[in-house]
């Protein structure tokens, strides 16, 4: 779904996240009897969900794509899971561009037995926290340090895909940014035994962007997040333009943005996924600020990865 985030989703006691509040019972109702009728599938082979409550913008996908890399170092044949959507192409293609294998499909579980057929031991589920027809043998959820869990609430008086109690079912959280000791608290009084580890995204590729004026434009599920990162690296912004998350970028929307960045003098740079979604139109005006996952801690998160294989 292609939606631009309503700024009350992140402002704490909203008056519209109150006025909604009724809606977003009743859905965590309808959600709660549908997830009471799924049948859990059983697999051969174990099952890594990286998942998130927080709608967008948590970082899943360079998460699951470093634990793949983790899985390959101890000698595991590892696949990437990911539900077959029209508008996630993006994503898919940066798992594949990293060397990644993926296996896609409408039903997570038919992705997986296809990944058995082709003698992967392991797979790594990329979304799917909420469904509950795939048994997992590890939940780790996603955090961005910038939004937490916005104003607390469920959609649609708030950001979250279910409430924060949902963690109990939940082995490893994940909090991209700095240590939050008031948000673990929080974690812990809801699941005492959940590992929490910390991650920051490092640019691979700033140099290309140095003491150049930009315009950057983004079309993921927190833009803000990927214009503090190049801020972070003392990058200088001109323009910001924000697009709704996986966005369908046309030619001439791109081609506006290149003409005004010349009119300007200002040179033109996105995000790795926005940047696959448009790389079939072969401009070479426009650049990705390309980066990689670092996991704090990254010894034991590994050894507790172990564990669950």
């Amino acid at each position: 779904m292609k939606i631009y985030k309503p700024r009350f989703w992140d402002k704490k006691n909203s008056f519209i996240g109150f006025l909604l509040l009724p809606l977003s019972i009743f859905l965590q109702v309808l959600i709660h009897l549908r997830n009471k009728t799924v049948k859990e599938k059983k697999n051969s082979i174990p099952v890594i969900c990286v998942g998130n409550i927080y709608i967008g913008g948590t970082g899943k996908t360079p998460l699951a794509i470093e634990i793949i890399h983790t899985l390959e170092k101890l000698n595991k044949k590892a696949a990437l899971i990911k539900k077959s959507y029209e508008g996630h192409q993006d994503e898919f293609k940066l798992a594949t561009s990293r060397g990644i294998k993926l296996f896609k499909d409408s039903s997570r579980h038919k992705a997986i037995n296809n990944a058995i057929k082709n003698n992967f031991d392991c797979v790594v589920l990329d979304d799917g926290y909420q469904d509950f027809s795939v048994e997992k043998n590890l939940n780790i959820v996603c955090f961005n340090e910038k939004q937490m869990i916005g104003n607390g609430m469920t959609l649609p008086s708030g950001p979250l895909r279910e409430p924060l109690s949902s963690l109990k079912r939940c082995q490893i959280v994940i909090i991209n940014g700095d240590n939050n000791l008031e948000f673990e608290k929080k974690i812990k009084n809801i699941n005492k035994n959940i590992s929490i580890y910390y991650s920051k995204y490092l640019p691979t590729n700033v140099e290309n962007f140095k003491d150049k004026k930009l315009l950057a434009f983004a079309g993921i599920g927190n833009t803000q997040n990927f214009f503090d990162l190049l801020e972070e690296k003392n990058l200088k912004i001109e323009k910001k333009i924000s697009f709704p998350d996986h966005y369908n970028y046309s030619l001439k929307e791109l081609n506006e943005m290149i003409n005004f960045s010349i009119d300007n003098k200002l040179k033109l740079v996105t995000t790795e996924k926005d940047f696959f979604r448009i790389r079939h139109f072969k401009l070479p005006q426009i650049q990705s600020l390309n980066i990689s996952l670092e996991i704090k801690n990254k010894v034991n998160f590994e050894k507790q990865i172990a564990e669950y294989l």
